[in-house]
């Protein structure tokens, strides 16, 4: 069995992406190797085992890979939430800073139901705008984000800080 520090060894930094200044931390090493994904879902399950959830919200496009999969092992609904213009159904949207620029996300209007506790679920958390602005989708459903789960977390750019806003546990399996 694969452990979290194999699978942290396997992702690589790739300077200048998406744009000069930005070391991208490249999650698809993890991907590839069936121990190392295998690893980072029990880590992700077993931080939310047991937590009452009703639905993952993955954020896209490396989120819906954890979190689909995480849904799945939980027996628990899945809803993705997306850039402009990618779904096809009436929508909420949000305005979000990004470590880079802004971005707009949205998702379907009955992607959390009313009073359902969600964890939002990413591969990467930076600035915590992303996933700042899924939290406010599912807010503006009616659902409660009872946490937030990330594979990798870049502790220096403080997202944590700026999800303390919405009042839910941020989890992380590798932080750097």
């Amino acid at each position: 069995m694969a452990s979290l520090d194999f699978a942290r060894q396997l992702i690589r930094d790739v300077p200048d992406f998406p744009q000069p200044g930005i070391l991208f931390k490249d999650i698809t090493p993890v991907l590839a190797d069936p121990r190392a994904f295998q690893a980072v879902l029990d880590g992700l399950e077993d931080r939310l085992h047991g937590g009452g959830f009703d639905r993952i919200v993955a954020i896209e496009s490396r989120g819906f890979i954890f979190g689909a999969a995480l849904a799945d092992r939980l027996k628990v609904g899945f809803s993705p939430v997306r850039k402009l213009g990618k779904l096809p159904y009436q929508t909420h949207r949000i305005e979000y800073a990004l470590e880079y620029g802004k971005g707009v996300l949205e998702a379907h209007v009955d992607a959390v139901m009313p009073g359902e506790k969600v964890a939002v679920v990413d591969d990467l958390l930076a600035t915590g705008g992303t996933a700042w602005g899924a939290a406010q989708l599912v807010q503006k459903e009616g659902g409660q984000v009872g946490a937030f789960l990330f594979v990798v977390e870049l502790a220096f750019l403080k997202g944590r800080e700026r999800l303390a806003s919405v009042g839910s546990p941020v989890e992380s399996l590798i932080t750097y």
